[in-house]
C-alpha cells in the first residue's frame, strides 16, 4: 500500500559503486529473502557476488565464453542460472562457485533466463525466437518444453507459479497458462524489452523500445496506463515496480534514473531527473522489502546501489 502522504520518492543518494567489471554490465539481481547480495554480469563474461551495503566483491563466477546477458537466483540462495552469448543456460553452485549444469538447445545467445517458485524448472528465451523449459531434477539434458510462437527475438521472460510470460521483439507480450494450455498473446506494437507482472498477477508492466512503459491489464491485454519522457528506442532497459507497487522506476537511454506514479503516470520529481549513469542504464531493480534500495547497472561498467540516506544508517 502507498503510505497516505502520496506515493513514496525513490532513494536518489548513491550508497555504494560496484565496479569490478571490465566493459558493460547487462544485469544485476538482488538475491532472495532479506537480499543482501547482488549477482551482476557483464560483456567480460564474468558474474560476480557483492556485499550490497559494503560494496565489496565476494565471489567472480567464471565460465561463459561469451557476454553475460540475464541472471536469477533461485529462492533459497544456494544456486543462480545465468545465460548470454553461449546459447547454453548455466547453472551455478553458489557456495562452490561451479557450474552444477549447462543446459543446450537454443541455436542463438539467451536473452532471459528465469527459475520458476521452487528453481526445479528454468525457462531461456532466445535469440532464435523460442522459449524452452527445462526440468533441473531430471537426469535427462534436452528441455521438456519449447514455446515456438515468437517470431522473433524473445527478450524477457517472468514464470509465475502457474503461468509463464514472454515479450520479444515482434513487439507481441505471451501470456502461457502452463496448467490449462492456453495463451494469450498482446500486441504492444514495438520490440518489447522486458515485463514484469504484479505480485497478485492481474496486471504486467511492459517496457518497449517506443519511449514508453506500459502497464496492461494480464486478462484482457488492455492498456491501464501509460508512462513516458524517457529515452528507450535502441536498447534493452527495464522498468519495474517501486516499493509497494505504487511507483514505477526506470533507467533509460541517456543514464536518467525515472519514476512515475502508478495510478496517475505522472513523472515523480525531479523532472527530468539527474544523470545517474554515463551511459545506457541496461538493468533497474528494486529491493523485494526495503523500501529506501534499489540497483541499476549500465553499459559504463558500474552498477550502482541507491539508498535513502539516513543518520542511522547501517
Amino acid at each position: 500500500m502507498a503510505p497516505s502522504r502520496g506515493t513514496q520518492a525513490i532513494p536518489r543518494d548513491l550508497h555504494v559503486t560496484l565496479n569490478s567489471h571490465k566493459g558493460p554490465v547487462n544485469v544485476a539481481r538482488y538475491a532472495k529473502g532479506s537480499a543482501k547480495y547482488i549477482l551482476t554480469g557483464g560483456q567480460d563474461r564474468t558474474v560476480r557476488l557483492w556485499n550490497a551495503n559494503l560494496g565489496t566483491e565476494i565471489k567472480t563466477f567464471s565460465g561463459h565464453g561469451y557476454e553475460v546477458l540475464s541472471l536469477t537466483v533461485a529462492h533459497d540462495n544456494a544456486k543462480f542460472a545465468s545465460s548470454g552469448g553461449d546459447r547454453a543456460v548455466f547453472v551455478w553452485d553458489v557456495a562452490t562457485g561451479q557450474t552444477i549444469r549447462r543446459l543446450s538447445g537454443h541455436l542463438g545467445k539467451i536473452h532471459a533466463v528465469e527459475f520458476n517458485e521452487d528453481a526445479s524448472v528454468v525457462a531461456s528465451g532466445s535469440y532464435d525466437s523460442t522459449v524452452r523449459l527445462w526440468d533441473l531434477r531430471a537426469q535427462a539434458r534436452q528441455s521438456i518444453q519449447t514455446l515456438e510462437e515468437a517470431r522473433d527475438a524473445v527478450q524477457t521472460l517472468y514464470v509465475g507459479s502457474t503461468y509463464l510470460i514472454s515479450g520479444s521483439v515482434d513487439g507481441h507480450v505471451r501470456t502461457y497458462d502452463l496448467r490449462k494450455g492456453e495463451l494469450r498473446s498482446d500486441f504492444i506494437g514495438n520490440p518489447v524489452a522486458a515485463v514484469i507482472p504484479t505480485l497478485d498477477s492481474t496486471t504486467y508492466l511492459a517496457t518497449s523500445l517506443d519511449n514508453h512503459v506500459r502497464l496492461m491489464d494480464m486478462a484482457t491485454g488492455k492498456m491501464l496506463n501509460d508512462f513516458s519522457g524517457h529515452t528507450n528506442e535502441s536498447y534493452r532497459c527495464r522498468a519495474c515496480f517501486g516499493y509497494g507497487e505504487a511507483s514505477v522506476v526506470l533507467g533509460d537511454e541517456k543514464g536518467l534514473i525515472w519514476a512515475w506514479d502508478l495510478l496517475d503516470g505522472k513523472v515523480m520529481p525531479p523532472n527530468p531527473p539527474p544523470k545517474a549513469h554515463h551511459k545506457v542504464i541496461t538493468w533497474t531493480e528494486y529491493h523485494p522489502i526495503d523500501a529506501g534500495e534499489f540497483i541499476t547497472c549500465s553499459a559504463d561498467g558500474t552498477a550502482k546501489v541507491w539508498k535513502e540516506r539516513t543518520d542511522h544508517a547501517d
